[in-house]
């Protein structure tokens, strides 16, 4: 972009080339239109896999910036409600559709892959480059400790089906019907739970599942609501589109090359579905707003177990394929792990580089494991 001269061009291309400037991870568009040549012209699955899996990233972006956008319009609290329901919509839609196929164990794992990823990963390299850049940071102690709660309880809410379905009913190879009623009433629970959440955070200073901070976007976007609005809707048909042909080719790249496809669901699902959220919790931690990036982190965390999970336990019962909250023993030793970890470093109110290098250290020990699994 330095070689071309912009102020030649007519204002809407400027704005054009201005926004992908600023958002250099839209540039990854020209992969939504390579996933549909590769599919339609049968490359090969691994092509379909990458190109769409590429494609889906900056769609997730856009359907964050489009609910950033509107939640000005609505205000701080029913923004908070926007972000905290449409926060994780990418991955909704690609593990929606993976229940309809019948990947089950796809998206079990990329259930607990999303809890990792923010808990280790995301929290893990905004303490590492966040420390690089400015030393020791503080957070806010008491948010800390209040969501570090919270998030042991999710987890262990999360535990009780996997560990009490064996004594209540058969789990293989079709669970009964008392183990399908059991995780459909913690699902019920959890959603009880996440709506008491957000009814606290609306008449709370404070929310208690979103972030509301006043800079969570250092540029306030200028979009109108009916550009918001437009932006929301493609941008979620494309997630949909591109969460067909990604599903789509998971069994032939499995097959292909020789990777699990509970690898797939623990460590690419969730990096795809939520890159756009992770950059933003990195350039706070950049920018020494360590209390933000940890609640973005840990408030993510917290969508997917108490959100996200109902909301795809209930949903696959009408799709046909019943999920149930039985995940295996690698995937609670996991959870039981990165809550602990993560609990630990975040006590004393304090981070640095070196703890960021711990979180990452356990997530990449972790990812190893998986893979050889």
């Amino acid at each position: 972009m330095k070689f071309l001269d912009i102020s030649v061009l007519n204002p809407a291309m400027r704005s054009v080339i201005t926004y992908f400037q600023k958002k250099p991870i839209s540039f990854l568009l020209i992969a939504l239109p390579c996933a549909i040549l590769a599919y339609i012209l049968k490359f090969g699955s691994v092509w379909v896999f990458v190109m769409s899996a590429l494609g889906v990233i900056p769609l997730a972006g856009f359907i964050g910036e489009a609910t950033e956008a509107l939640s000005q319009y609505t205000g701080p609290r029913l923004g908070g409600l926007l972000n905290a329901t449409l926060g994780n919509a990418a991955e909704l839609i690609i593990t929606i559709v993976a229940i309809r196929e019948g990947l089950l164990e796809l998206v079990k794992a990329s259930i607990t892959g999303s809890i990792l990823g923010n808990l280790l990963l995301v929290l893990g390299m905004s303490m590492l480059i966040g420390g690089i850049r400015n030393g020791v940071q503080t957070f806010d102690r008491s948010t800390a400790s209040r969501n570090s709660i919270l998030l042991v309880l999710t987890i262990l809410i999360l535990l009780i089906p996997s560990i009490l379905s064996h004594y209540i009913g058969a789990t293989n190879p079709t669970p009964s019907v008392k183990v399908e009623a059991l995780s459909l009433g913690v699902a019920f629970i959890m959603i009880i739970l996440y709506a008491l959440g957000l009814v606290y955070g609306f008449k709370s200073s404070r929310g208690l599942l979103v972030p509301e901070e006043k800079d969570l976007h250092a540029n306030r976007s200028s979009w109108s609501i009916s550009r918001s609005l437009l932006t929301l809707a493609l941008a979620t048909g494309g997630v949909a589109y591109l969460s067909e042909i990604l599903v789509g080719a998971v069994e032939p790249v499995v097959t292909s090359l020789g990777i699990s496809e509970f690898f797939i669901g623990v460590i690419f699902i969730p990096i795809i579905g939520n890159v756009a959220e992770h950059l933003v919790a990195v350039q706070v931690a950049v920018r020494n707003k360590m209390t933000l990036s940890v609640e973005i982190a840990v408030g993510s965390s917290l969508q997917i177990a108490l959100f996200v999970v109902p909301v795809l336990t209930v949903l696959s019962l009408f799709m046909g394929n019943p999920l149930t909250l039985i995940f295996n023993q690698f995937e609670l030793l996991a959870l039981i792990a990165g809550v602990f970890i993560a609990a630990l470093v975040s006590e004393d109110g304090e981070s640095n580089w070196l703890e960021g290098c711990e979180l990452l250290a356990i997530y990449l020990i972790l990812s190893l494991a998986f893979f050889l699994l």
